[in-house]
């Protein structure tokens, strides 16, 4: 197997010094596409023969809709330096997009094109309707939390088809973990930031459980940094996000157990300590393994 490498093959098209210098893009979903090459090896022999190019595409499309997801909602018009970051946001979300149908294209494999175009519709439905709820406030912060994995999973569900028939509902299980846990440190970075955690998990974490006053202090449109610290230490946000995240490591670990394909297992152990390695490096959570 050719050694995982989507990272870095990756960078050309997102590495950029306006968009470095001026806004700060979402990780790449490494754990996700980790997972997507390694089953991708063990599907049919055009699976197996594009599984850098399918995995490319997707981690792409997937930062492109990320990106586009981290654009601050504002009330108002911030002008300066917020409004270039926002400008750099959608520019470089729509950028990322078009590569997906460009290298899909001039390789010839126009029904991935489509198979990935159809996850991307049923990505906005599901979006437009976790939209919807939280508008109408009909979402506690569990909820919120599923629907969000649920979201993150969907493009890469759609090779589902491609994987092998035997690892299909293994691949299913794992996917769901490695995208709770990508979803858990997002939330986790997502909740420094008052602003940026508006409507993530820390805030509906908070609403559900507040007080009236508390309550009206959440929804005003600049919540000082000291304020929500304040409610995120008291609600226990970030303890109950790292004790998730433990588990779903757990959950994982021990579906790895049970594999009894000995070169499948490697891999797939390998995906999971980078994971734990990034995680650490970035400073999301301290795991053993």
């Amino acid at each position: 197997m050719i050694p995982y490498r989507i990272p870095q093959l990756a960078k050309p098209y997102t590495d950029y010094d306006m968009i470095q210098r001026h806004t700060e893009l979402p990780p790449f979903s490494d754990g996700r596409s980790h997972l997507l090459y390694i089953f991708l090896s063990y599907g049919s022999a055009d699976q197996d023969r594009n599984k850098e190019l399918y995995t490319l595409v997707t981690g792409l499309v997937q930062l492109a809709l990320d990106t586009h997801e981290s654009i601050e909602h504002l009330s108002h018009d911030p002008g300066g330096d917020v409004m270039r970051s926002r400008q750099l946001k959608v520019l470089a979300g729509d950028y990322f997009s078009s590569w997906f149908y460009r290298l899909l294209s001039k390789s010839g494999q126009i029904a991935m094109v489509g198979t990935l175009s159809s996850a991307i519709a049923d990505f906005n439905v599901l979006k437009a309707r976790l939209y919807s709820k939280m508008k109408e406030s009909l979402l506690s912060s569990e909820q919120y939390l599923r629907h969000s994995v649920q979201l993150n999973m969907r493009l890469f569900l759609s090779f589902t088809p491609h994987i092998e028939e035997s690892f299909a509902g293994l691949w299913e299980k794992l996917l769901a973990e490695f995208s709770h846990c990508e979803t858990l440190c997002s939330e986790l970075r997502r909740g420094n930031d008052p602003a940026a955690a508006r409507d993530g998990y820390s805030y509906w974490r908070i609403l559900e459980n507040a007080s009236e006053d508390e309550a009206l202090l959440l929804q005003e449109q600049e919540l000082d940094l000291k304020d929500w610290k304040k409610l995120k230490m008291k609600y226990k946000c970030d303890t109950l996000l790292t004790d998730k995240l433990h588990q779903s490591i757990q959950s994982i670990q021990g579906l790895l157990q049970g594999i009894k394909d000995e070169h499948l297992a490697s891999g797939l152990s390998t995906a999971l300590d980078r994971f734990l390695l990034q995680m650490k490096i970035s400073g999301q959570a301290a795991v053993e393994g």
